[in-house]
């Protein structure tokens, strides 16, 4: 009996070190050397600082920027510890109230885009914080963009899809705009928005 108690804590102790410190060890080090920067979160430097993660949605709700989906995640959304989608169903009154609100918004702060409200600005992603938009969602945001910095909507549509992500490898996923990028660009040509100042 006291043998068979020395194998099963060596076993346990030799399984505790390969699994619980050899093992992240390694899978950290070989991240740091082949994948540093989305290692550390794909951080997104402006003027010296880290500003935000391009994996990590954030609120952005002036007129001049390009606004997200909305987000499930935490009590008052785009909290990145709490990731999360809101887990309504299409039965769900609450979800429907929340989603007819929320049409009912964009359309009264976008007057002048064309065409109804894309689906994927009213539904969360299943994280609840998404960070890209359909190239359509965010041109369909221009309008609103272009009047609150004083300048043409074409000018607003020429910096979205200077920023147009294409699929990975050629077939996976849809193009996407990336809403961190797209806003540190309008501000980087643009200036910041008088409402932002």
């Amino acid at each position: 009996m006291k043998r068979e108690i020395l194998v099963a804590l060596r076993m346990t102790a030799v399984t505790f070190v390969l699994t619980g410190f050899a093992y992240p060890l390694l899978v950290t080090a070989v991240a740091q050397l082949a994948f540093a920067r989305q290692a550390n979160g794909s951080l997104v430097p402006e003027a010296g600082a880290a500003v935000g993660s391009e994996l990590i949605a954030q609120a952005f709700t002036s007129p001049g920027y390009l606004q997200p989906r909305p987000s499930a995640a935490g009590a008052d959304g785009f909290d990145a510890t709490a990731s999360s989608g809101s887990n309504l169903g299409p039965t769900s009154q609450k979800l429907r109230d929340r989603v007819a609100a929320d049409v009912a918004r964009l359309r009264a702060q976008n007057p002048r885009a064309p065409g109804p409200v894309p689906l994927e600005l009213v539904t969360a992603s299943g994280s609840g914080l998404d960070p890209h938009l359909s190239p359509e969602a965010a041109a369909w945001q221009a309008p609103r963009i272009a009047e609150a910095r004083g300048v043409e909507a074409r000018s607003i549509r020429e910096i979205i899809l200077a920023h147009l992500e294409p699929r990975q490898l050629g077939f996976l996923g849809e193009p996407r705009v990336n809403v961190l990028r797209v806003n540190l660009e309008l501000d980087r040509r643009l200036g910041r928005p008088p409402a932002a100042r």
